[in-house]
C-alpha cells in the first residue's frame, strides 16, 4: 500500500489527538489523555516547539473506514545523555489497527530516526508497556535494546502533588 510520511502541521493536530486517543484506549489507559488538539496546536508549533511530529498519509483511495487519510503518527523530542551527548526521544508511535502490517509503522520509525541522525543524535530512546509483547517484539526485530533487562534501568515519573510538592521544595532565589 503507497503512504507518505511527512512533518506534521498546525491542522493535523486534531487528526494527531483522536490518534493519541486511540493509541490510549490500546495501552488500557484512555482515562490518562488530558491534553486537547489545542494544546497539541500551541506545544508543537508555537516558536520554541515542545515536540516534533510526523504523519503517515495513505491516498483518498486508501482511506480507513471511518474515512481518514492520516492514518499513524511520531510524536518526539529530543534529549540529552551526559555520557553520549544528543538523542531523540520517541514519545508515540502508533498506525491505526486497520493499517499495521504494511510498513507504516517501520516507515514512521526510521524517518524518526533519520531526522535524529541529521540532528546529530546518537540514540533513539523510547518506552514500551511490559504487557505489550507485539511492540516490545517489533522494535527488537530492528535491533532495539530493552534495557530495563540488560541494564537494570527503570522508567521513573514525578506527576500530580508529588511534583508540586518536589518543586516546592526547591531552594528560593
Amino acid at each position: 500500500m503507497y503512504f507518505k510520511v511527512r512533518a506534521a502541521t498546525k491542522e493535523d493536530c486534531k487528526e494527531v489527538s483522536r490518534m493519541i486517543m486511540e493509541l490510549a484506549v490500546y495501552e488500557k489507559m484512555p482515562d490518562q489523555v488530558k491534553i486537547s488538539h489545542e494544546e497539541l496546536e500551541h506545544d508543537g508549533f508555537c516558536q520554541n516547539p515542545f515536540f516534533e511530529c510526523l504523519v503517515a498519509e495513505v491516498p483518498e483511495e486508501h482511506k480507513s473506514n471511518e474515512g481518514f487519510t492520516v492514518v499513524g503518527y511520531a510524536l518526539y523530542f529530543y534529549t540529552y545523555s551526559t555520557w553520549k551527548g544528543r538523542a531523540v526521544y520517541l514519545e508515540d508511535l502508533y498506525v491505526m489497527p486497520e493499517f499495521r502490517g504494511n510498513g507504516i509503522g517501520k516507515g514512521l520509525l526510521s524517518k524518526v530516526a533519520e531526522v535524529g541522525k541529521k540532528k546529530q543524535c546518537v540514540r533513539l530512546q523510547l518506552s514500551v508497556l511490559n504487557w505489550n509483547t507485539p511492540t516490545r517484539d517489533f522494535y527488537a526485530a530492528k535491533g532495539a535494546q530493552d534495557l530495563t533487562v540488560s541494564e537494570g534501568w527503570h522508567f521513573i515519573r514525578f506527576d500530580g502533588q508529588n511534583l508540586d510538592n518536589l518543586a516546592n521544595e526547591a531552594p528560593k532565589d
